[in-house]
């Protein structure tokens, strides 16, 4: 007979649909209510397992950056031997996998931070924590490129990381904006352009050849 899976825990299951139930309607309309429809469980379940709608929020965010950490790390851009190559990759990457809703492509962290960014320290931080840690995983391939671009004096890898981050961001919130994921494709390939750029090695400038200087002649009597 064929095996069946185990069902998930109550706990699971609200967890799982919080990250795709607040990415569709954002952190403030969703409720309890709608959280446990979609998970099919009462309330006294979800208040056995989470204390508030915000402590399942820090959770969701820690569940959400275990689920992409795992995503990112088997992706195929940490193939190619050249780091320049893995940074592009992973850009290219980002474009792959912009398909679907709006929902299905869009940040969990980036979507609630959004919203309680001064109204929840604790949402704010969980948020922040996802974010830069992944941020923090470009790093060690953008010090290289830009040190064999001849860059890194100039270009801090810390820094180029979180602006990536930025301008992915950025490519999110104009597809909620415009509910059109092209807009956000072309705002990242302006990116990855930038990044090719700049982490491409820098060509020796020709200086023009020298025009040789006419003699001056006497003026005519």
């Amino acid at each position: 007979m064929p095996r069946t899976e185990p069902r998930k825990t109550a706990r699971d299951r609200i967890l799982e649909v919080a990250l795709r139930v607040i990415r569709e309607k954002g952190y403030g309309a969703t409720s309890i209510d709608d959280l446990c429809v979609a998970a099919d469980v009462t309330k006294g379940a979800f208040f056995h397992h989470f204390a508030s709608k915000e402590q399942l929020a820090v959770q969701a965010a820690e569940r959400w950056s275990a689920l992409t950490s795992a995503f990112f790390e088997a992706a195929p851009y940490h193939k190619p031997a050249s780091a320049r190559d893995r940074v592009l990759g992973y850009v290219d990457f980002r474009l792959a996998i912009l398909q679907g809703r709006v929902a299905d492509y869009t940040c969990l962290v980036g979507t609630m931070v959004q919203e309680v960014h001064m109204s929840s320290t604790a949402i704010r931080d969980a948020c922040a924590k996802s974010m830069l840690a992944h941020a923090a995983t470009l790093e060690a391939d953008l010090a290289e490129a830009l040190a064999r671009s001849g860059r890194g004096v100039d270009v801090d890898a810390h820094g180029l990381a979180l602006h990536i981050q930025a301008g992915l961001q950025g490519a999110f919130i104009l597809a909620k904006a415009t509910q059109d994921a092209a807009v956000a494709a072309r705002s990242i390939r302006h990116l990855r352009t930038y990044l090719d750029l700049l982490l491409s090695s820098p060509r020796p400038v020709r200086r023009p050849a020298a025009v040789p200087r006419r003699k001056k002649t006497g003026a005519k009597e």
